[in-house]
């Protein structure tokens, strides 16, 4: 489904797509976010994506006119998790309303992996 919005000048349509994207470049912008990750469900490997590609970590769902989110995240190994998925959180939810007007109703985050920088 698609977030519709229409004002004097006509009807906006918003893709979930574009909303993922703009997701998921706030997302890897937040402090302790290596990236996005995608879970193999065959074989239960995760692995970073490339920026190209970060809407495969994020699920997008829009319905009456509010979003739900959910991100699949990797982590910096040493960093509180429970800071950097709050940050996440406001942020995401403050750079949609303020880019695209969009309420966001739930946003779920889970943290597939840590990485260890060597």
């Amino acid at each position: 489904m698609v977030g519709k919005f229409s004002n004097e000048y006509g009807t906006i349509t918003i893709d979930e797509d574009v909303i993922a994207q703009i997701s998921g470049i706030t997302a890897t912008e937040c402090y302790g976010i290596v990236g996005m990750a995608e879970r193999s469900v065959k074989d239960g490997i995760v692995r970073l994506l490339k920026r190209g590609s970060l809407t495969k970590g994020i699920l997008v769902n829009v319905s009456e006119d509010k979003v739900d989110i959910q991100f699949h995240i990797i982590v910096e190994y040493g960093t509180k998790i429970s800071a950097v998925t709050d940050n996440l959180m406001s942020t995401v939810r403050y750079k949609l309303k303020e880019v695209l007007g969009l309420e966001v109703r739930s946003i779920k985050v889970y943290v597939e992996g840590v990485r260890v920088d060597n």
